[in-house]
């Protein structure tokens, strides 16, 4: 059953939400509607004018948190009896307040893994209000997140993350944690199946309270046949399922301070057997393999042991350990504190001690002189008295003798105010030294600071040093971007050369593309002219031919006598420049 601040937690964020104009005040018909989804979730009978009977002395306005939390304890905690379902109780104050704080288009998670990450931060967040989440929290759920994941810890990152949070501030919210996942700030190379995955995995251990899960084969009671089944390990509870959704659950294994387990020898084809004894039934079940065996004996028998012994959860003694020693720094940081103000009151007294004793001793040593000139200018009248009344002093010599001793007796006087004034000196003294060891004590504070001060400069320094690195690696690439760039250039003039080059080649094709055009019509004038000295000659042909010995053909015959060749081969030869002209490239 969940506690009483871990309710109001959830029921905080669904409060806050309804806070529209963050006035920290809700009007009552919102809050009517609360408390009656409040009871129909948590199965609390509602009575729907409670809340009008309870505010009815203050008609006016909305109703503050600090208002509400009287009617939230008397009419709807105080009726809880934990029958009813935490999850659903939990999406309900979800959905009231996702709406208003959250916006996941742009986050690297579904809105399933969004609650899931709400839920582990009211789970971790600290007991006060506003919800905070604390950054030594903040690294513990990120660790857990990423063995889920499967992937490394970097202690660096988040070291520099911290610093970066401690320049702002020390704690998150649940959506600066949700934007935080969300984001893939610590799961850079994980794809987001892989990030849903260990979500999930950390939420059912410290939502859900699954200490361990998986497959393995348990023997019937009634047909002592052997089934597979999803065993998910719980602090009081062992609950096996047809499959690992979780959709048909098939039964539970109470445990309890008087349950017992014991190793089983291999029988019926099945190894690795164990026995679970509870207080109502005795369960076989067969795992996988040795070393799976092992883990769930060791498993079970720790929360029996926890059990006996009355401790929690691992992770929620874990938690409330980690609380205990923050709880420890902060007294004893305020105790230190404490000290440094009464170190600090101390010393201020003992200056003003000094100051007095000072003053004391400057009044003194004034008084003194002044005394001591009284006494010289008395002496000066004296010897003058003594020089103008010589007879007179023979006379009364008696009562002079008497003088003496009375300024003998003034003498030892002054003597014992010299002897007090040297006392007075020996406690200022004294006075000092004391000054000098809390003068010591605040200059070892000082250093105390000055290397605390001096470790954060150091830091700094790092992180200079680190933005330095990335300067000079972003002048290095544009220097290679200006080398790439002249090569651009350079490649830019060489096609520039070599279309001009093409352009003269193309005017020299055209110049004897011309060339060949007035060569080709020399030809065919040339031809004309042939044809018609040919014919001509056809037309003499009895005249000009001539008859030789041996010759069986007709001959050609020109105006210079018997052609080379006859009409065929001049037809071949014909047909050969032809083809020639035609492979011509143009």
């Amino acid at each position: 059953m969940a506690t009483r601040d871990q309710l109001l937690k959830s029921i905080w964020h669904a409060f806050t939400a309804l806070d529209v104009d963050q006035s920290g005040k809700v009007s009552k018909s919102q809050l009517k509607v609360l408390s009656h989804n409040l009871c129909t979730v948590m199965q609390i009978p509602h009575d729907p004018v409670a809340l009008e009977e309870h505010f009815k002395d203050d008609d006016e306005g909305p109703v503050s948190n600090q208002g509400y939390m009287p009617y939230l304890n008397k009419f709807i905690l105080d009726k809880v009896t934990g029958n009813f379902d935490l999850q659903d109780f939990n999406k309900m104050c979800w959905l009231l307040c996702s709406r208003k704080n959250l916006e996941t288009d742009q986050l690297f998670v579904s809105n399933d893994d969004a609650f899931k990450i709400w839920c582990i931060f009211n789970f971790l967040s600290e007991e006060r209000y506003p919800l905070i989440l604390v950054a030594e929290e903040i690294e513990y759920f990120l660790r857990k997140l990423t063995e889920a994941m499967g992937g490394s810890w970097v202690e660096e990152r988040f070291e520099d993350y911290k610093l970066q949070l401690n320049s702002k501030q020390q704690c998150l919210s649940a959506w600066q944690l949700i934007t935080l996942v969300g984001s893939g700030h610590f799961s850079k190379g994980m794809d987001r199946q892989t990030l849903s995955m260990g979500i999930n995995e950390v939420y059912q251990e410290l939502i859900l309270d699954v200490l361990k899960q998986g497959y393995m084969m348990k023997k019937g009671h009634k047909r002592k046949n052997w089934t597979e089944r999803w065993f998910v390990l719980k602090p009081n509870s062992i609950s096996y399922y047809v499959g690992e959704d979780l959709a048909e659950k098939k039964g539970d294994i109470p445990l309890d301070g008087s349950c017992s387990l014991e190793p089983l020898q291999d029988k019926e084809g099945k190894k690795c057997l164990f026995l679970i004894k509870s207080s109502q039934k005795s369960f076989e079940i067969s795992a996988s393999d040795k070393k799976k065996k092992q883990e769930w004996i060791q498993a079970i028998q720790i929360c029996v042991t926890r059990i006996r012994q009355g401790r929690p959860a691992p992770h929620r003694e874990a938690r409330m350990k980690r609380r205990d020693v923050r709880l420890k720094q902060q007294q004893e940081q305020q105790d230190l504190e404490t000290r440094m103000k009464e170190l600090q009151t101390a010393n201020e007294a003992k200056q003003l001690e000094l100051e007095a004793m000072r003053k004391a001793l400057e009044d003194a040593a004034a008084n003194a002189a002044e005394e001591e000139k009284r006494r010289l200018q008395t002496q000066t009248e004296l010897q003058d008295r003594y020089r103008t009344d010589l007879e007179r002093e023979k006379t009364v010599r008696q009562q002079m003798e008497e003088q003496v001793a009375q300024k003998s007796s003034e003498l030892d006087q002054n003597l014992q105010r010299v002897q007090d004034l040297e006392d007075m000196y020996r406690q200022l003294e004294e006075a000092l030294e004391d000054e000098r060891r809390a003068r010591q004590d605040e200059e070892t504070v000082r250093r105390l600071q000055a290397r605390l001060l001096e470790e954060e400069a150091a830091k700094r320094a790092e992180l200079e040093t680190i933005h330095l690195q990335q300067q000079q690696t972003i002048v290095e690439t544009e220097a290679e971007k200006q080398e790439l760039e002249e090569e651009r250039r350079l490649k830019d003039g060489a096609l520039q050369a070599a279309m001009r080059q093409l352009e003269e080649l193309e005017t020299e094709r055209r110049g004897a593309l011309e060339q060949y055009q007035t060569v080709i019509q020399k030809l065919e004038d040339a031809t004309n002219n042939t044809r018609s000295w040919k014919h001509k000659v056809d037309k003499q042909e009895g005249l000009l031919r001539l008859i030789q010995p041996g010759h069986k053909g007709q001959q050609q015959m020109t105006n210079w006598g018997p052609a080379a060749f006859s009409e065929a081969e001049l037809s071949l030869r014909e047909k050969q420049w032809q083809e020639k002209k035609n492979q011509t490239p143009q």
